[in-house]
């Protein structure tokens, strides 16, 4: 795996014209395995003899990874995302009414007043051309705010945990930057518990620390900011990166943004498309078979590291035909059947975010482009930097012109 990451779609059909898991080796020459066709990563991602616990990792607990491997962080941080079984069903209940779609719902005015703040701040932050940066402008603080706000997170500390977020999903980054970012993670968040503990409000982080002193064998204190850690990446990092992967493909696509203006599709199937042809993570770490495991034709042994390759799974024609890799937006069953996108998981382990995710993107873009009908990419895209590192997939920056 590159650790610079890149666009991984023409890897991805490669890889995929070669089978649908195959044998990949990861940074610091761990080796592991990648699973991308549809079917075989809908498997992975609900079969019983495959954990998220690191005790499965067996170069791990044979000592073979060292402190500062740019992937430790997913496969050791204490929550939702490492654990299994009864530990699994623990963490997530305790976080699950938070990301009710009855919750959510009462959330939607809040993200449509802030929506519409920063599409006023937009405007104000473009250069003499009209030309913003819709990534840093808008696409990353509506899912920032919106989680910062659900976890009580005071304004100060955002900047910085986005930052830090950025460098503890990063694959390209060095064993001293790893482990300096991830200490200022924890850091960060401590201050964040401390402040919480302190001054208590309606919130996430409220009620998971009253959890924690009530019955300590409900969360640990290293539970606590391991959830807090995962809330804040996966709160923000993927809707950002569905933000932005949309407004590219609709950029691209006008004939597509016309549909939807002509009521032919509406957002929601922008969203959904979205997710299935540019998926926010690429390749997400990690899973391991407790025993060798045949899957689709390859032995996985026992102990790999195995990534689940989103974004190869999203257009791979076994699934949805010759057309995958074209972005249409009126393609049945993206929600629904046998052939709905995996992108946001599947499984024991589906993003408990998902209804969250999808509204703040559905608001955002309707927003967006009923504010600046004309708005467009202010660079080719093949000019766009892309997203260091092969777990998130998008843009570093998307300037566009508000105005025709």
């Amino acid at each position: 795996m590159d650790p610079a990451g890149g666009c991984p779609h023409a890897d991805n059909a490669r890889l995929l014209a070669e089978g649908a898991v195959t044998d990949v080796v990861l940074p610091g020459g761990v080796p592991g395995a990648a699973v991308l066709g549809y079917e075989a990563l809908k498997e992975l991602l609900a079969h019983p003899e495959v954990a998220k616990g690191a005790a499965h990792f067996t170069a791990l607990r044979e000592g073979a990874i060292p402190d500062g491997w740019p992937l430790l962080t997913f496969a050791t941080v204490p929550g939702m995302t490492t654990a299994d079984g009864d530990d699994h069903r623990r963490l997530r209940t305790l976080v699950s009414k938070a990301f009710s779609a009855r919750r959510v719902e009462t959330l939607r005015p809040r993200v449509e007043t802030l929506t519409a703040e920063l599409l006023d701040g937009l405007e104000a932050a473009a250069d003499g051309g009209g030309i913003a940066d819709l990534r840093a402008s808008f696409a990353l603080p509506v899912p920032m705010g919106v989680i910062c706000e659900l976890l009580g997170v005071d304004t100060e500390h955002r900047d910085l945990l986005h930052h830090l977020s950025n460098q503890v999903v990063s694959t390209a980054i060095g064993p001293e930057e790893a482990m300096a970012a991830n200490r200022a993670m924890t850091a960060a968040l401590t201050a964040v518990v401390a402040t919480r503990t302190e001054h208590p409000g309606d919130d996430l982080t409220s009620a998971l620390i009253a959890a924690r002193d009530e019955d300590g064998d409900r969360l640990s204190p290293q539970e606590l900011i391991g959830t807090l850690l995962l809330m804040i990446i996966a709160g923000h990092e993927t809707t950002l990166n569905l933000i932005t992967n949309a407004v590219r493909a609709l950029c691209a696509h006008r004939d597509q943004l016309h549909l939807v203006r002509s009521g032919k599709a509406d957002w929601t199937d922008v969203v959904e498309e979205t997710l299935r042809w540019d998926s926010p993570v690429s390749y997400f770490p990690f899973r391991y078979p407790t025993r060798d495991l045949a899957l689709h034709g390859t032995l996985i042994p026992k102990g790999t590291p195995v990534l689940a390759g989103y974004s190869a799974a999203g257009r791979d024609t076994a699934a949805y035909g010759p057309d995958a890799r074209l972005f249409d937006v009126t393609r049945p069953a993206r929600t629904t059947g046998s052939t709905r996108h995996l992108s946001l998981g599947h499984g024991a382990h589906y993003c408990l975010g998902a209804p969250l995710a999808r509204m703040e993107a559905t608001i955002a873009l309707e927003g967006l482009f009923t504010r600046f009908p004309e708005l467009d990419l202010a660079v080719p895209e093949a000019e766009l930097a892309r997203h260091e590192g092969f777990v998130g997939n998008s843009v570093r920056e998307l300037p566009v012109r508000l105005t025709g």
